[in-house]
């Protein structure tokens, strides 16, 4: 019982930071996590480049389906600003653009490798590229300003898909 009592509960073990019970027998090994991102000495040696497939237009695609396949896109980017951002761009503009502009969008959010791009680009803290620099863009980056104030923290609701037109 007095050997229970001099040793520390599971609980008082769990409430301790990770470092504190590392700490006299491993003190040498226990660092500091963080992200430091690139230093001024980085090689970028380590970097790992990831080929992706290059994107490919779909000229046989039906455009019930290509809007569908834009919509799922624009609201899975794998970042919460593009999520944001191109769902409420699609929610706005999917339904009434042409075939062109479709192809157009498609490049837009497919083509670039990196989805901050687009995001910089939208936002115009980044000159847009020529080839991506055209009246979808355009659009987007009308959307991206927010003139009405708008609170936009949530990719829209899907209700709007359901509702009638008449």
């Amino acid at each position: 019982m007095a050997l229970l009592m001099l040793s520390p509960s599971p609980w008082q073990l769990c409430s301790l930071p990770r470092c504190t019970l590392c700490r006299p027998v491993l003190a040498p090994l226990c660092v500091p996590r963080g992200y430091s991102g690139a230093s001024l000495g980085d090689s970028g040696k380590d970097m790992l480049e990831i080929p992706l497939p290059p994107w490919k237009e779909r000229p046989n695609e039906p455009l019930p389906t290509k809007r569908a396949r834009l919509l799922y896109e624009s609201r899975k980017r794998g970042m919460l600003e593009n999520c944001i951002l191109l769902s409420l761009f699609a929610k706005e503009n999917l339904s009434r653009m042409d075939e062109r502009q479709l192809n157009l969008y498609d490049r837009l959010i497919n083509e670039p490798s990196n989805d901050w791009d687009i995001y910089y680009w939208a936002t115009e803290a980044k000159p847009t590229p020529a080839v991506f620099d055209n009246e979808v863009m355009a659009m987007l980056k009308e959307l991206a300003k927010n003139k009405k104030k708008e609170q936009r923290l949530r990719q829209p609701d899907l209700e709007y898909l359901f509702e009638s037109t008449n």
